[in-house]
Order: structure tokens, then sequence, then C-alpha cells
């Protein structure tokens, strides 16, 4: 928030300079190199350039403008033209205080909040959820926590694979081969046995597809049967989709599957035709592209037997997102498999909605790796479910806690496994750059030293434990009294160090936000740990005189709210005991 008053001086300051500025660009955000300052502008360069001007010249004329006056702020020029802010101890102090009376935590709402559909997980109905689905789902459910605390309205929806060419084979199954106790014991995987059974069988015999085919007909021309099994799978996959959601923590304000949509296909396609948008080809229905990159790639939005395809059904979805929540912005989280598909979609609906000013956005992001640089799979080259996935992260969580804590009670120990392993699999997640593939391993996502899930959450457990000798002691910390009458002064270095990282925090937020990459929060988060060690040898808390022991106590306070809200956004608990 520190930076939020220089940036804005800062714009006025350009705009009187550059009236034609476009002020957007004109931003402040963390100095790399502390060593230079705390904050950064390097705009003035590209303004400069654009408009062939001197850009360390421009710089100059943009600070004698520039008014800093009450904001306990200081500015330099370096280079070709950037501008180094400082911002004053006391100032810092000042603004931690606010923190410690509940006036904020680092942040501010946005000041223009936004409308923001997030659409995410998207599992299969009648298909076990495996390993493929968690980065979208974790994605996407942090994303929607940092809008949500932002200030954005957000509106998550879960959209189910739920129609389509599937169902022909799993009708056929259900109808021909369905073992009623297995599907009692276990209906996920009695209905996967069922659609690979057909699956197989109509490779090698053309009737069995085409029964397959015509049972799918029934299904979309309302056969009653048909609705009925359908209405069955659904109801049992849902089942497990709960169960898993629960386990993670993640919730959605809408379960909206394609078939929600399957009644408003046909005019779609009736729409894109007559305006000239889509056109008919070879029997089917598609829309030809003039963007070079997709004009080697039409998209087709009815096959030649009259089925839509997967662009027709967001192209429903898209229009009915419209007309119910009126959004500013639609995100997407998928693998980087779609991304071609999103490109054609999102450019099919410009040309037919050039007015609509929605903004979407497509956050993908890479595959999951084993140690053999391969998807990752199990053992026999199956797919790793996502129910067993957890289980084996909550159990080896919980050999390493039996190891180091093995007079505590069997409850708190799973408690405490329970936590550790779910937010050692998401942490490890979204800790890489979203656009990578990273290597799947237990041994470094539950390491208790390095950027791990489990070192973070040590380093709350520390501040936790530092509050407990004060209660043991007798003490007490009232964080509003504080805040109302105590002189903060940051007189240590590594106080000042770990002051500044904290007032940064929701600035990293809006970087997070703005660019859809939580590993930004992560890596945050990592640093704000590596302060606090540091702070802990240099710095005694609970054995320094006083004021500085109060001083010390505040720090510890704030890092570990931070720490626990920033935990919380990755959709990570944090428990007080390791």
């Amino acid at each position: 928030m520190l930076h939020r008053p220089i940036e804005e001086r800062l714009q006025t300051a350009v705009a009187a300079v550059l009236p034609d500025a476009d002020l957007s660009q004109v931003l402040v955000r963390p100095c790399p190199d502390p060593r230079f300052g705390d904050y950064q502008a390097n705009s003035l360069m590209g303004l400069a350039k654009a408009r062939k001007l001197n850009p360390r010249k421009l710089a100059d004329e943009v600070v004698a403008k520039l008014d800093l006056a009450g904001l306990g702020a200081t500015v330099e020029i370096a280079g070709a033209g950037f501008l180094n802010f400082r911002v004053s101890a006391p100032t810092v102090a000042a603004h931690l205080l606010e923190a410690l009376a509940g006036r904020h935590l680092f942040l501010a709402p946005a000041a223009r909040p936004k409308t923001i559909v997030v659409d995410f997980s998207s599992p299969n109905v009648a298909k076990p959820m495996h390993i493929g689905h968690i980065r979208s789902t974790i994605l996407g459910d942090a994303l929607a926590r940092v809008f949500r605390l932002l200030g954005h309205r957000v509106v998550t929806d879960n959209h189910l694979g739920d129609w389509g060419t599937a169902f022909g084979k799993l009708l056929v199954g259900w109808k021909r081969h369905l073992h009623a106790e297995a599907l009692e014991r276990d209906p996920i995987a009695e209905m996967e046995r069922l659609y690979q059974l057909v699956n197989e069988a109509s490779k090698a015999d053309p009737s069995v597809l085409e029964t397959a085919r015509h049972e799918l007909v029934k299904l979309q021309s309302g056969d009653e049967e048909n609705l009925a099994i359908w209405r069955k799978m659904t109801a049992l996959s849902q089942v497990q989709f709960d169960a898993i959601y629960g386990r993670l923590g993640v919730k959605f304000d809408f379960t909206l599957g394609e078939s929600f949509y399957n009644p408003k296909l046909k005019s779609i396609v009736s729409d894109l035709k007559n305006i000239g948008v889509a056109r008919e080809s070879e029997g089917a229905v598609a829309v030809f592209f003039e963007e070079p990159e997709l004009k080697d790639h039409p998209a087709i939005i009815q096959k030649s037997d009259g089925a839509a395809n997967y662009a027709t059904t967001d192209l429903a979805t898209l229009v009915y997102r419209l007309e119910r929540w009126n959004p500013d912005e639609i995100v997407y989280v998928t693998d980087d498999r779609q991304q071609l598909h999103f490109k054609q979609f999102f450019a099919i609906f410009r040309r037919w909605k050039p007015d609509v000013a929605v903004k979407l956005s497509h956050v993908w992001f890479g595959k999951i790796l084993g140690d053999d640089g391969k998807p990752f799979r199990t053992r026999d080259g199956g797919v790793v479910r996502l129910s067993d996935l957890l289980d084996e992260a909550e159990e080896r969580a919980l050999a390493i806690v039996q190891e180091k804590n093995p007079e505590m009670p069997d409850a708190q120990r799973r408690e405490i496994a329970r936590v550790i392993g779910l937010g050692s699999v998401k942490y490890a997640d979204l800790l890489p750059n979203r656009q990578s593939d990273y290597i799947f391993s237990w041994d470094k996502m539950l390491a208790l030293t390095g950027n791990t899930a489990p070192y973070l959450l040590y380093a709350y457990t520390r501040i936790c434990g530092i509050f407990r000798r004060v209660s043991d002691e007798g003490g007490t910390f009232d964080a509003a009294g504080l805040a109302a009458g105590f002189q903060l002064k940051l007189a240590h270095a590594e106080e000042l160090a770990v002051a500044k990282h904290l007032v940064r925090f929701g600035l990293v937020l809006d970087a997070v936000a703005e660019e859809h990459r939580p590993n930004y929060l992560c890596n945050y988060l990592y640093d704000l740990a590596g302060h606090m060690a540091r702070f802990y040898e240099q710095c005694p808390v609970l054995t320094a005189p006083e004021p500085e022991r109060l001083t010390r106590l505040i720090l510890c306070h704030l890092a570990g709210e931070v720490l626990q809200k920033g935990l919380g956004l990755l959709g990570i608990e944090t428990t007080e005991r390791m």
C-alpha cells in the first residue's frame, strides 16, 4: 500500500510533463535490489523512447514536478532514467501500527472492483478425478481467493464434462455389462470399467460404435430411460467430486455442466451462419480465420452428423455468463493443450459479438512430470487417481510427524499430517511458473528446508511458539492496545528489512491478480520466512529489553498474520504446532 500514493503522485507529475501519456503504464514496483531503494519506476524510459526524447532529461523534468510531501519518501534518478524511491523508517513504522490496529493487512481493495468469473477444475462425469485435474483446481481456487480478498466480485463455475460422445458408450455398457454390486462398492471404478470395455469393443466391432451413437442420440433427444441413467451417473460422480473438493477446501458458486447449455447450441450455430461468421464445409459448419496463427486451423462448430463441438458449447456458456453475471473478465484455467482451442474460441466470439468489452483470459499451465521427464503415472503406467495422491500425501506427512513427535497424541499427529500433506501438494503445484512443466517429487515437496510448504508452515509455528512462551510466562500481547499508544521504532537493520517486506504484501497480490501467477505469492512468503530467520539471528525477541521486545513481538505478530493469510490464499491451512 505504501507504493500507491507514490504511484499516484508520479502519474500526476508525468501528466504535467506529458499530457498525452498513458498513465496506466506508469507504475511503481518493488526495487529489484534493496541497496538502490524500496520501490522503482522504469516507465519513463519507454515513454521517452516512443517520443524520441532523452530519457534522463525526461526523468529530470518529471522529478521536478513530483511532489512527495507528506509521504515520507525520497526519489533518486538512476541509470538511463530509473526512478528509485526510498521510504523512511518512521513511515514504515506508522504503516505497521495501522496494520496492528486492524485497519488493513498491508493491502487495499481494488480502486475499481470488477466482476470476475473463474472457470476451473472441470472434471468429467463417470470418470475418476486424476492428477491432471489438480493444477486447474488448485490454481483456479488460489486466483479466486486472491480476487476476492482484493475486493472483486468473484463467481466460480465448475464446467463439468457431462455431455458428449463418451455417454453413448457408457449407456451401452450400463445396459449390457453393469455389475450392480461393483457399482455400489466403487461407482467410479465401475463406470470407468464400462467405458473402457465398450470403447475397446467399438474399435473391433463397428456395430458397437453405431449402437453407442444411437444411444447418444436418444439421450440428446430426451429419451427418459437414457436420461434416468445419465442422471444416476452424474449423481454418483458428484459424490466423488464433493469428497475431493471437500478435502482440498475448494468450493464453487455454480456447477453448470455442458448439458446445461445443450438447448442453446442450435441457435448459436444458426446465428453464426446468418451473420457470415460460420459457413458449411463438407457437411459440417465451420469458422475459418484470417489471423496468421489460425489460418490453417478452422474451427468446427457443428459436425456433419449435426452434433455440436466444444467451441459451440463454450460460446453458449460465455453468452450465458454475460447475461447472468455481466462480468468484466472471465478466466479459464486449463492445461496447455487447449491453447489453440481458446484462441479459436476467443476469435470467434470477438467476430460474433464485437461490441462486448469483456476480457477473456486463458490461464494455461504445463504438465506434471515424473522423474523420467514423462507425464507422472503410477508404477504400472496407469493414471494417478487424485484421491490416491492425497491419501499418500497425508500418509507420508504422518510418517514425518510421527518421527519428529512420537509423544504427540495420534489424533493431533494425523491432523497436522493432513495439513502438511495437502499443503505440500498444493504448494509444489503453485510454486513453479504455471506455464512450465514440473517434476513431481515427494522428497522435495515434503522437505522441511527450501521453498516448500513444510518450511513455511514451520515458520508460522515458530511464531506461534513465541507467543505461547509469552502466555506461559504470564504475559499478554494486546495488538489493539499497542497500536493505540506504542511508539514503534525500527532501529535494527533486520527489523526494518522485515517491516519493509511486510508492507509489500498487497503489491504482490496485485501482481498475482494482474498476471494470474500465484507463484509470485509463493516466492514472497518464502522470502518473508527467510527474513524472519535472519531477524531471529540478529534480534532476540523475548530476552530483549523494552521497548525493543515489544517492537519485535509486533513484527512477529504481523509476520504471522501475513504468513497465515498468504498461505490461506494458496488454499493451505496452517497449524500452530508441527
